[in-house]
Formats: C-alpha cells, structure tokens, sequence
C-alpha cells in the first residue's frame, strides 16, 4: 500500500517592526511598520506602512524571489528609519530586538 506522506511548506512567522517617533508637544508622533512574510509561492513580500498616529498612512510593497534578498532589505529599512531618530517600539519574528 502507497501512502502519501503530508506535503505542506512550513511558513515562518512573519517579521514585523513598529518604530515611532518621540511625540512632539503638539504634534502627533509619526509611525513606521516594516512587515516580511512569505507568500504561499515561496517569494517573499516587504510591507512598509508610515504615517502619522491617527492620520494618514501610505503603504509600499515589494517583492522578493530569495529570503535573503528580502532580508537584507527589511534590515536596511529598519537602519534608515533608527539612523533618523525613529525607535523601536516591537518587534516581532526576528532572533534578536533588531534582527540578526
């Protein structure tokens, strides 16, 4: 007798950062949320979402065919964003508070 063995492909945890920054005395603080997760393909997509709390938002996407691509662009997305003065407020899915 043949038996089918259980083909799924394991999805890791997305990684999402929220970074903000400090509230001004009468403005709102602005936000940045860097998301990476796997699509159902085996790609991977970077989700930047920014904008001001309880504002407006805009949100970008881009695509990536190898985890290490995509990776290395969500790290250099989280250094722009600390370089200019955003902080960590989560993280979540990474080995470490900023990543690697």
């Amino acid at each position: 007798m043949f038996k089918f063995a259980a083909c799924r492909t394991v999805h890791p945890e997305p990684m999402r950062l929220y970074l903000q920054t400090v509230p001004g005395s009468t403005e709102a603080p602005r936000y940045v949320q860097i998301t990476l997760e796997q699509d159902l393909l085996g790609g991977w997509t970077l989700y930047r979402e920014s904008g001001t709390q309880g504002g407006r938002a805009t949100m970008k996407r881009e695509q990536f065919l190898e985890r290490d691509e995509a990776v290395a662009a969500f790290e250099k997305a989280r250094d722009a964003q600390l370089k200019r003065g955003f902080r960590l407020m989560f993280a979540q899915g990474l080995e470490g508070p900023y990543g690697r």
